[in-house]
């Protein structure tokens, strides 16, 4: 037996004609209280390796947390603990107030529970207590489903904004605005199952992805998605600020440079769940077209006059950073379909 810190190296035996043997470390047996006749689990991973695990081994959980605050402590700061314990696994978390919760800590935290949080639930609340529940499990939403939500309503968003400013239609805009919330709930969500699936690799599966690489992946596009989420809102935000209808020459550079970005950002949508690495590809040459089409829009909103013009530049900015953001998408997509690519 060679041995090298905690990784061991034993040899193979052969007994029966037909079964391999190999034998267990002394001190994991001790350590396991293992005695003869017990059964192992043994799984096999997927880069061909094994894993033994001694009998009663139970996953990990981050079951339950506590934190307390008191009636003076700014209820955002309460409100962004609560998001921290929900995004690394926590299914119970209890606030404890020093004597009693303020009206608008009660208020800001009971928004943020629902309004941010998938799954999650205020099953206790009396004045110096408040308990949250999250009851959402891995296979009711998966992450690639919760992904597809998200890109969904983030192409919405940017379609939607651009309508907007077409009529400069003031309540479609602030429509805009709220998904966003929604995008970031989703976002949440995916963030609090991939480290889950960190922590513990054999939940990898359960939450509808492959392994450790897909992980990173996608919490990368994740990140994506909710920043393109974001500019759509800020194109609705301009839109909000915009007094005078466009002139039909900058408008229609707009609409077609948004129509252009939007279909970039379907077929990264398109590119990832399809595992089409060819078509993430296509995506990353297609941003290069974008470049021309922002100085054509720019240069017409330099004629308009007043903040109008500033306004309507931020707007045309926005959709090259979605362009920009596809692509990256269509980039990480590339590194999670390559080893499809290679030739044995």
């Amino acid at each position: 037996m060679e041995k090298n810190d905690s990784t061991e190296v034993r040899k193979v035996q052969k007994t029966g004609g037909a079964t391999y043997i190999v034998s267990l470390p002394k001190d994991w047996v001790e350590e396991n209280k293992i005695k003869p006749g017990d059964g192992l689990m043994i799984r096999r991973l997927e880069d061909a390796s094994l894993q033994i695990i001694p009998p009663g081994t139970q996953e990990k959980k981050v079951a339950e947390a506590k934190i307390g605050t008191s009636p003076d402590e700014d209820p955002h700061k309460i409100a962004r603990k609560v998001i921290s314990l929900y995004l690394v696994g926590y299914n119970l978390i209890h606030i404890n107030s020093e004597t009693k919760f303020s009206p608008i800590q009660r208020k800001v935290i009971k928004n943020y529970v629902k309004e941010k949080l998938i799954g999650a639930e205020l099953i206790a609340d009396s004045p110096s207590e408040m308990t949250i529940r999250i009851l959402l499990s891995y296979p009711e939403l998966s992450v690639k489903d919760a992904l597809r939500r998200m890109f969904l309503i983030a192409s919405s968003m940017q379609k939607e904004a651009i309508s907007a400013l077409e009529k400069l239609d003031r309540v479609t805009a602030e429509e805009v605005v709220r998904l966003d919330d929604e995008v970031d709930r989703f976002s949440m969500y995916i963030i609090r199952q991939i480290k889950i699936a960190v922590q513990n690799p054999r939940t990898i599966k359960s939450i509808g992805l492959r392994n450790a690489r897909d992980c990173l992946g996608y919490r990368l596009i994740v990140k994506s998605v909710e920043r393109i989420a974001d500019h759509a809102a800020s194109i609705a935000e301009k839109v909000k600020l915009i007094h005078k209808p466009l002139n039909k020459g900058v408008l229609r550079e707009i609409q077609n440079m948004s129509a252009f970005v939007n279909a970039m950002l379907e077929k990264s949508m398109l590119a990832l769940f399809k595992e089409d690495y060819n078509l993430a590809e296509e995506i990353i040459a297609e941003k290069e077209r974008v470049k021309p089409m922002e100085e054509r829009a720019t240069k017409l909103a330099l004629e308009i006059p007043g903040e109008d013009s500033i306004n309507v530049r931020l707007i045309v900015e926005s959709l090259r950073r979605i362009a920009e953001y596809s692509s990256d998408i269509a980039e990480i997509v590339l590194n999670l379909t390559v080893a499809a690519q290679v030739i044995t």
